[in-house]
């Protein structure tokens, strides 16, 4: 793709926006970068990148240039996108654009839950084989970045959000991973069903020498890939796992107790997704148990914070949908005191409420649903709505019995209160820890 003196508009002026400029000037274009941010944002912009804060639609309507590439924090579907491609030779997002300048092998991956620790399993497998190392895209690196590397690494693992397949034109990962589907982003998509077809774009410029991961079980369209089938229920599929151990071939390829530190049905199907997917690249089993041996999960996923008074605390703040919410409450062997709430993403909580019943001894509930959940999951044991996390943390300290867990796991996002998920688990993180 030659950029020599073409105009490249640049739609956001974060982490992504700033490694698209630098790429889009190497590569020889006049580049420009727009955002509704006020000009303190724009600060250490590389040299030879016209900024333009505060930046409004109408603005927009009168830009034209050769390539307008999207942030995916943007709404693809808003006005202020179809402003600025009113006059826009073609529309694409970062993830899009980087992948043409990289000539290496995309391990690509996607799913309502379970990317992030999927994808920084994959990257663990890939430095260790000698293959690359840097998790990017819609977690870690942003992939624009890992393209402007002086030796940009063989194969990248590479998260995928349905905002970034959005715009994706000829993005083809060598092996895509399917690792779920639940509702999520109905505060984004007009229907579940939109929201489905951004994520199924993985798929969609694979050849039948690439590799389709997906769960045994999921309703797919058909795939051209050649198709790898993992599962904690079904004992028939590629690779089948109690939670315990992993199987592949009638062989335990990983013990999870004792190779890592990954627990529970859910990283069993992560780790799955990841071995299939570097088995697919030829990657031995033994160098895959060196690799992932003494793993912990990242921050904010069903993490311990500590056990006071025999009851354990749990940040799950990364849960911020439904599913993510369910995987948690399905792993735990404990009675549950949950802690639940965040913005409203009009999301229908009503499945959640038989397995509360199942698990759970309370829900305390916060944030902007707080009421609403609060008088849904009533239906299946006491719940007690308030207003803040730290009122959440107090409520529960007083509900959990000796022998319990208290579950931070939100179902929903954190911006009613929190920038992300991040800052409401370190707050529940620093929270416990001042429990007495």
């Amino acid at each position: 793709m030659d950029l020599t003196g073409k105009h490249i508009a640049i739609l956001g002026v974060g982490r992504s926006g700033r490694a698209a400029a630098l790429l889009a000037l190497r590569e020889g274009a006049r580049v420009s970068i727009w955002d509704l941010a006020g000009a303190r944002a724009f600060a250490e912009m590389p040299a030879g990148v016209e900024i333009h804060p505060e930046a409004t639609a109408g603005q927009g309507r009168d830009v034209v240039s050769d390539l307008l590439v999207i942030s995916p924090g943007i709404d693809t579907c808003g006005s202020y996108v179809a402003a600025f491609s009113a006059h826009a030779g073609e529309v694409i997002g970062e993830v899009e654009f980087a992948a043409r300048f990289y000539q290496g092998g995309i391990v690509g991956i996607t799913g309502t839950n379970g990317k992030t620790t999927t994808t920084e399993l994959v990257a663990r497998i890939l430095a260790h084989a000698g293959l690359g190392g840097t998790p990017c895209g819609n977690y870690g690196t942003p992939f624009a970045e890992v393209v402007l590397q002086a030796s940009p690494p063989a194969t990248v693992s590479l998260e995928l959000s349905s905002f970034q397949l959005e715009t994706i034109r000829t993005l083809r990962p060598v092996v895509a991973v399917w690792l779920n589907f639940a509702p999520d982003h109905m505060d984004r998509y007009p229907t579940v069903d939109a929201y489905r077809a951004a994520k199924l774009r993985i798929f969609e410029n694979q050849t039948p020498q690439d590799t389709a991961v997906i769960r045994s079980g999921e309703v797919l369209p058909s795939l051209v890939a050649g198709t790898v089938t993992i599962s904690t229920t079904d004992p028939g599929a590629d690779w089948f796992s109690d939670g315990h151990v992993i199987l592949h071939a009638g062989e335990t390829w990983l013990d999870m107790a004792h190779d890592t530190a990954l627990r529970g049905l859910h990283n069993a199907e992560n780790a799955m997704a990841a071995m299939a997917a570097c088995q697919a690249l030829g990657i031995p089993a033994s160098t895959m148990r060196e690799a992932l041996h003494g793993y912990a999960p990242p921050p904010h996923r069903c993490e311990l914070i500590r056990t006071l008074d025999g009851v354990e605390y749990l940040n799950d703040s990364k849960a911020t949908n439904l599913h993510a919410l369910e995987s948690a409450l399905r792993s735990q062997t404990r009675p549950v005191v949950l802690i639940a709430g965040g913005k409203d993403k009009g999301l229908d909580y009503e499945p959640v409420v038989p397995l509360l019943r199942e698990k759970a001894l309370a829900t305390v509930t916060f944030g902007q649903i707080a009421r609403p959940l609060a008088a849904l999951f009533g239906e299946a044991v006491p719940s007690e709505p308030v207003a803040t996390l730290a009122d959440a943390v107090a409520a529960a300290r007083i509900l959990s019995p000796h022998g319990s867990t208290v579950l931070l796991s939100p179902g929903t996002s954190s911006f009613d209160q929190f920038s992300g998920y991040e800052q409401r688990g370190n707050a529940f993180r620093d929270l416990v820890h001042q429990l007495r």
